[in-house]
């Protein structure tokens, strides 16, 4: 059985700034699995399925919509899961409400922004739901990199951080990954990075713990909280800048 006290303690190997953090969208910078959740059961109505316990919905949430529907009805014909998949877009995209953050969610963009720190994106949402959700949120300019399940391979193949890693460069060890799902953690483990789970989002503590997190969370503000600010008392060297996609690193 995990200890989950343990995963709350922030780790030593954590103490030291990260170079990037990647953050997943959904669940973890956004407070939108409950949208995600009614859309998904309109868009089972519309395709006259009855609708599913919300538990399983919440579980599938991090993967990409192919594989999403393709976890909650494996022996569906294709068919049903093409309709299904285009239900749920109309049913989504129909919710012209702005899409909000989490309380904390601009305080630590800010913050992290400040000390130099490279950000990212990696979800298992759509381009077009991405982008809509930078611009009603008006952060699109803190992220140097995004990727989509669209892009490259769904979680938790680990794809879609490697290729944030080399478009902007970074490590794994300097790399943390931050999500609300078990799929974003066993992404990051799959890529070498550090995972951190945060409670907040889709999955519950026990199925995030279970992944073998660096770190649990409660709050988005845990990530920088005083901690880090500088080493030896000299402040955090900002990190160059990435490189374009397909360039080498530097030697």
């Amino acid at each position: 059985m995990t200890d989950i006290s343990r995963l709350l303690i922030r780790p030593a190997h954590l103490v030291v700034p990260p170079r990037l953090v990647v953050f997943d969208w959904d669940g973890t910078l956004a407070d939108s699995t409950g949208r995600i959740v009614i859309a998904f059961q309109e868009a089972l109505v519309s395709v006259d399925h009855p609708p599913l316990p919300d538990e399983a919905i919440r579980g599938i949430i991090g993967l990409s919509l192919a594989n999403a529907i393709t976890e909650l009805f494996p022996e569906a014909e294709d068919r049903f899961r093409e309709a299904l998949a285009q239900a749920y877009h109309r049913c989504y995209f129909a919710n012209e409400e702005p899409v909000a953050l989490y309380p904390e969610a601009q305080a630590l963009l800010d913050a992290l922004a400040e000390t130099g720190c490279l950000l990212a994106v990696a979800t298992g949402k759509s381009r077009r739901g991405l982008d809509r959700a930078l611009a009603q949120t008006g952060t699109a300019d803190y992220f140097h990199h995004t990727l989509t399940a669209e892009e490259t391979r769904s979680k938790p193949h680990p794809e879609m951080l490697d290729g944030i890693l080399d478009y902007t460069g970074s490590g794994p060890t300097e790399t943390w990954m931050v999500g609300d799902t078990d799929f974003d953690l066993l992404m990051a483990r799959n890529a070498g990075t550090h995972a951190i789970g945060i409670t907040h989002g889709a999955h519950p503590r026990e199925r995030l713990a279970a992944a073998r997190p660096d770190w649990l969370i409660e709050r988005l503000a845990r990530l920088h909280d005083g901690q880090g600010q500088e080493q030896g008392n000299q402040p955090i060297a900002k990190p160059s800048a990435p490189r374009e996609p397909g360039t080498p690193p530097a030697v």
